[in-house]
């Protein structure tokens, strides 16, 4: 993981083995930033949305323990509004480096849309 002192707090920019090891072991909230159709289309099971056109750090989930790390397609958006809530005041935020496509890429699973029947399923 690399750390950044920005916007009054620290920015931590995770790779996707890191957030798919912190998953695992519930240490992590992940909330996918991208529009609802790129999340309807292909997502990380375990992302909840929270689409940049319509974020509010107000709105963030009680992270208790656990870190918020966002993420999108390529890393761009996931970066912009990780700088927004720590903007907002939060200490620690962490952003998943290069996005799903970076996650897909590191043959992580998924969950992606059947073309054959327009159903989900479960990619490894």
């Amino acid at each position: 993981m690399k750390t950044e002192e920005a916007e009054g707090g620290t920015l931590e920019t995770w790779t996707p083995q890191e957030v798919h090891t912190a998953l695992d072991e519930g240490r992590v909230v992940l909330i996918d930033v991208r529009t609802p159709m790129e999340y309807g289309f292909e997502r990380i099971g375990a992302a909840l949305l929270m689409p940049l056109s319509e974020f509010d750090a107000a709105n963030l989930p009680d992270e208790g323990d656990k870190r918020i790390v966002f993420h999108c397609g390529s890393g761009a958006r996931s970066e912009k509004v990780a700088r927004k809530v720590l903007q907002a005041g939060w200490g620690r935020v962490a952003h998943m480096e290069g996005g799903f496509g970076a996650w897909k890429a590191a043959k992580l699973p998924h969950i992606a849309t059947d073309m054959a029947s327009g159903a989900p399923k479960k990619v490894s």
